[in-house]
């Protein structure tokens, strides 16, 4: 069973996810980050307090961010975290968005944090782990809600050193043919699929820069294509940018030539600067208005 192979018409794009309405042959969804994590990997647990995390939340929304990304545990190889700390940290963040007016996501790979997430008020699972355990897209599909399918190759907070791969691209669209496959046989609906190429997950930089230069080769799978980018090593490395907090430039390039190649959704930490790039680019594309006009009227 697979995926399509090409992409579907327009109106086909049109999906509903939580409290939004998006258009994806001509809008752009901004998704910010917010972890309840004290070691991000960017902020470093400076949103970790319950309290800090949900202000975070709604100052991205009125940044004017489309979503809201909720983290728990970070992807990142390292010791597990217990479930009931993982849903401690989560679902009241949920509870406290819940009518920020925002699509919610919670960034996890247990269904039993997944189920009570989505009982809380979340609207998508974002799974970096590609359905690792199947039994994510049963909770999915009984509270048939919408589920990021990620490329990546290790299992949960494993390292996976010195990935090869023969063509990276090749690999990652027939990757996520198979989870999408086994997402929709279980029950979760075609619409409500979104996939992820997974950059810098179990990849090199140079993985990470092909997967981003034939990123149309994702696309073409037909379900919108979410792009994480936001200052990961692979900006870092090609810009010989260490501290992370010089990597907006180059992970603004990278989001803007992600949606020129078909990319839909933009996964980011610096909300104000990715909405004024991503709105720039639906002007310049037609597919909105200018938000005034008075030079040389």
């Amino acid at each position: 069973m697979s995926g399509p192979t090409s992409a579907p018409a327009a109106d086909a794009l049109v999906r509903r996810i939580g409290p939004r309405t998006f258009d994806f042959a001509r809008q752009v969804a901004v998704m910010a980050i917010v972890n309840r994590t004290p070691d991000s990997f960017y902020d470093q647990g400076r949103t970790d307090a319950t309290e800090l995390a949900v202000e975070a939340g709604l100052r991205a929304v009125e940044a004017g961010a489309d979503w809201v990304d909720i983290g728990g545990a970070k992807f990142a190889p390292g010791p597990a975290i217990p479930i009931e700390e993982e849903l401690e940290r989560v679902v009241p963040v949920v509870a406290g968005l819940a009518r920020s007016g925002a699509v919610l996501s919670v960034d996890t790979f247990h269904p039993d944090v997944a189920r009570a997430a989505l009982a809380a008020g979340a609207h998508v699972i974002n799974d970096t782990t590609g359905l690792h355990d199947p039994a994510m897209a049963d909770v999915v599909a009984a509270a048939e809600a919408s589920v990021v399918v990620t490329h990546s190759l290790a299992a949960p907070r494993e390292p996976y050193p010195s990935p090869r791969y023969g063509d990276v691209v090749a690999d990652v669209v027939a990757f996520l043919r198979e989870r999408v496959a086994l997402a929709e046989s279980r029950g979760v609906a075609s619409d409500r699929i979104i996939v992820d190429p997974g950059h810098d997950l179990n990849k090199q930089t140079l993985d990470s820069l092909t997967l981003t230069r034939r990123l149309d080769e994702v696309t073409a799978l037909g379900y919108p294509t979410l792009v994480a980018l936001s200052n990961k090593d692979f900006v870092g490395e090609s810009l010989g940018r260490r501290d992370r907090s010089q990597r907006v430039e180059g992970s603004l390039a990278a989001a803007v030539y992600c949606v020129l190649k078909g990319a839909r959704i933009v996964r980011v930490h610096n909300v104000r600067e990715t909405v004024d790039a991503m709105r720039m680019v639906e002007a310049i594309e037609g597919w909105r208005e200018p938000v005034f006009l008075e030079h040389n009227r």
